[in-house]
């Protein structure tokens, strides 16, 4: 039996939170098409007869001034410390390597983990591109492997376990065997919110807003087939041009934001959701410690 933590890390948005709920079989991290959508290090557990993997979904590592960024980066690098493996990834693309992944690859070096090197994304890539890819990176660390594959599509996702697991540590399982992630639901719940506003929100709201859910009543979740969950939330953004942004015109906006969020909510506990959203400005939270602590981004 083998058991340990495995971080995920990378640049952002080259697929890591993608490549966990596929590992999982189900939907844990939230996912959108913009850069640093995870804010903090999401568990994910694998149990096998043979093997137990402590996945760890991080935010992307990049430079970062203060305030949420760096907190964000503090988070991955830590997991990363802490972390028997790691699997590094990056995007399938041309064999040149920009300064900022250059950057992430010399705080992966430094954390002296054995690391395997994930190339994301090849469906994207024309075959013959692939191996003069691999041919680039290759020398550039002590990879336990390099393992091109698709976490979108699920291509070639099958034997990645099996090629991290070589390198964790024999030990008994860490988790019970039917846990999955160590997220309270009201967490999850939240994140699904954030998830919404990702998706329908551009330029600096997305970054500015985060998600808090004031109640969590699940008294009458178990009262048959009709049982009901009910949560109230409140968005935290910045200022007030952010608030009409995520409202919209009549409410319009947060209206599809809260419905979207409500059936991704339904799936995830089993039963009927009543939600209530409310948008509250403050102002530069995400640049205090006193904001971050609000927002629930603590140390």
């Amino acid at each position: 039996m083998r058991a340990g933590f495995v971080a995920i890390v990378g640049r952002p948005n080259v697929g890591k939170s993608t490549l966990l709920n596929r590992l999982l079989g189900q939907k844990l991290a939230i996912v959108s098409e913009k850069p640093q959508t995870t804010r903090s290090r999401i568990l994910g557990i694998v149990t096998r007869p043979d093997a137990q993997v402590a996945l760890l979904d991080t935010p992307g590592l990049h430079t970062a001034k203060g305030g949420l960024n760096a907190r964000m980066v503090q988070s991955a690098l830590q997991t990363l410390a802490d972390a028997d493996a790691a699997l590094f990834l990056i995007e399938a693309g041309p064999p040149a390597i920009d300064s900022a992944t250059r950057k992430a690859l010399d705080q992966v070096r430094a954390a002296h983990k054995p690391t395997l090197l994930v190339i994301n994304k090849i469906d994207l890539l024309p075959r013959s591109a692939l191996l003069p890819l691999i041919g680039r990176w290759k020398d550039l660390h002590e990879w336990t492997d390099v393992y091109p594959l698709s976490a979108l599509k699920g291509e070639n996702v099958a034997g990645l376990l099996d090629a991290v697991i070589a390198h964790l540590p024999e030990a008994p399982a860490m988790f019970p065997a039917g846990q999955w992630t160590d997220l309270q639901e009201r967490d999850l719940c939240g994140e699904l919110i954030r998830e919404q506003i990702l998706r329908q929100t551009e330029k600096e709201v997305p970054y500015s807003a985060a998600v808090l859910i004031e109640e969590f009543d699940e008294s009458a979740r178990n009262t048959g087939p009709h049982g009901l969950v009910r949560i109230m939330a409140t968005v935290l953004v910045e200022r007030d041009s952010q608030k009409a942004i995520i409202i919209g015109k009549r409410g319009a906006r947060l209206k599809e934001i809260g419905s979207n969020a409500r059936r991704e909510m339904e799936r995830l506990l089993g039963a009927k959701v009543f939600l209530q959203l409310h948008v509250r400005v403050e102002p530069g939270w995400t640049q205090s410690e006193k904001g971050l602590r609000r927002a629930g981004y603590d140390d």
